[in-house]
């Protein structure tokens, strides 16, 4: 007797179609740049990457969640500090390798300017820190920061003034 094979439904998932783990693919996040005062605001972090470092604040990007609604979640729930998101400043692939060359971790990060509202940094969730630091500070490379936190600086500061 034969048995006559159907094809799948919709709603069914083979074992061979399921989407792989989240950490065999890039992760996203959105990092919110905000300048105030001739100041950039700044967080120290918590966890690895770049646990100890200086960086934006921000973090994951939520499923049905835009990357600049995430921009400015991450920095109210890491400084306290409201802000509108206003655009997308640039992309970065951030790509962790273990001293055997596997990769430990991939990032792609929307760097996302967003205009202050109000509030004082006031470190939460994840952050050790959260500051207002002077662009000198920065661009002298004066504390440890994470990679391209300059870069991103320059890239604001010529959006702000286009």
């Amino acid at each position: 007797m034969c048995k006559l094979a159907l094809p799948p439904s919709p709603n069914d998932t083979p074992a061979d179609m399921t989407t792989p783990p989240q950490t065999d693919r890039p992760k996203l996040a959105a990092l919110a740049v905000v300048i105030h005062n001739d100041h950039l605001l700044l967080v120290r972090r918590k966890n690895e990457p770049d646990a100890g470092l200086w960086g934006f604040p921000g973090g994951h990007v939520e499923r049905g969640e835009t990357a600049l609604a995430a921009a400015a979640r991450e920095l109210h729930e890491e400084t306290t500090i409201l802000a509108t998101p206003r655009s997308y400043l640039t992309n970065l692939d951030i790509i962790g390798y273990d001293t055997l060359g596997t990769i430990t971790h991939h990032y792609l990060l929307a760097a996302v300017i967003c205009d202050y509202i109000s509030g004082q940094p006031t470190a939460q969730d994840d952050v050790f820190e959260a500051q207002w630091l002077p662009f000198a500070t920065i661009t002298n490379q004066s504390i440890p920061m994470s990679k391209d936190v300059d870069t991103l600086l320059h890239l604001a500061l010529n959006q702000l003034e286009s």
